[in-house]
């Protein structure tokens, strides 16, 4: 590998490298793994894990993790391990996890890049990796394994834009660079692997879901610069299903105590409320009752900001006429005729003009949600 040069690698590292790969190829051939095949798999990466994290009674040395590193690379054993983790037995699934793990953790010495060395070059020569770890939700043998080294990698940027703007394979065949070829204007198609954590998280075992939820979780609050462009594409988007989803997910978000944050820093924008409004009146009907859950959340911040105040009262007799024939054929859902009845209400009891309100001092953040707030925001729950 280009990254790591100066030195020669140790025969024994790589030996146990291809010995390895050749084990897992043979692996994914046999309908039905043979024992011997397990245990000698299982073995080697024992081996591996020992010699890059070491055990209580003996430390890893640099030198030895810096020859495994550049194996497992230099030979390609990354994809064909995701691939085929599946296949593994248990332990040897948890030892899977632990060694890319830490090759994705290796830095050079004295490096001063952003990304450790080992993982900037798996995301430029192979991002795919990325997708195939996602994919590891597929499956419940490998959700927790494939989980756990996608929660730890998200921490850094350049991993979570793999996810967030992955597209289907050009048909050239060209690898993506993530760090340079990357348009974050461009419209979502939908079809990335970014789509795939709404059936994990609502499709899957409790298991699978639970993982997957806690991992989408992480795209969202480690990553909020990333995501704040991104959101904007998913809930705009064309798409039916893509808009219904984005809106469902965002209310179930902004109501769940662990988003706090990220609910407090959501509506007290402006542009936010506007883009969610905007929704209200979509022809399809599920659009607008998804887009109502997240509305309701703007209107029962007993605390909003300046701009979301004043959207609200330059709005209010529109919203007065509106509200009361919005989705009115639904007389059956109690809880949504409570909700809208009590919407109407809050509206009605705005300010009839702006004049009253006071604007921010300059440089002082407006609006923000007391734990008093938190409380009223979080009593209008998303419905089941």
């Amino acid at each position: 590998m280009a990254f790591l040069f100066g030195r020669n690698r140790q025969r024994s590292a790589q030996d146990i490298v291809r010995s390895s790969k050749d084990l897992l190829q043979k692996l994914a051939k046999e309908e039905t793994p043979l024992p011997k095949t397990e245990e000698d798999l299982s073995r080697t990466l024992t081996l591996m894990k020992v010699t890059l994290q070491g055990t209580p009674e003996l430390e890893a040395t640099p030198d030895a993790v810096y020859q495994l590193v550049n194996s497992v690379l230099a030979e390609s054993l990354l994809p064909i391990l995701v691939d085929n983790i599946h296949r593994l037995p248990f332990e040897a699934r948890k030892d899977t996890q632990t060694i890319i793990s830490n090759v994705f953790r290796f830095r050079n010495p004295g490096s001063t890049s952003p990304e450790p060395d080992a993982l900037k070059e798996v995301l430029r020569r192979q991002p795919e990796i990325i997708i195939a770890l996602c994919n590891g939700y597929d499956r419940r043998e490998s959700a927790s394994p494939c989980g756990g080294i996608l929660k730890e990698a998200l921490k850094w940027d350049a991993v979570a834009a793999v996810i967030l703007y992955d597209e289907p394979a050009d048909p050239s065949g060209k690898t993506i660079d993530i760090y340079n070829d990357v348009d974050v204007t461009k419209p979502s198609t939908g079809q990335g692997i970014f789509w795939k954590f709404f059936p994990w998280i609502d499709k899957s075992s409790f298991e699978v879901s639970a993982d997957a939820f806690d991992c989408f979780r992480l795209l969202l609050t480690k990553h909020k610069q990333l995501v704040s462009q991104y959101n904007a594409t998913l809930i705009q988007s064309d798409s039916y299903v893509t808009k219904r989803q984005s809106l469902k997910l965002l209310g179930e978000i902004l109501l769940d105590r662990q988003f706090y944050e990220v609910m407090t820093r959501y509506v007290d924008r402006g542009d936010n409320l506007k883009l969610v409004m905007y929704q209200l009146k979509d022809d399809r009907r599920m659009v607008q009752y998804e887009a109502f859950h997240v509305f309701k959340i703007f209107a029962a911040n007993p605390n909003k900001s300046y701009e979301v105040q004043k959207f609200l009262i330059m709005n209010k007799q529109r919203l007065l006429k509106f509200l009361p024939k919005f989705l009115e054929e639904r007389t059956e859902d109690e809880q949504f005729c409570d909700e809208k009845a009590w919407l109407v209400k809050a509206i009605g009891n705005l300010p009839d003009s702006t004049s009253a309100l006071r604007a921010p001092e300059v440089g002082k953040q407006a609006g923000g949600v007391s734990v008093q707030g938190q409380q009223q925001v979080s009593s209008a729950q998303v419905r089941s």
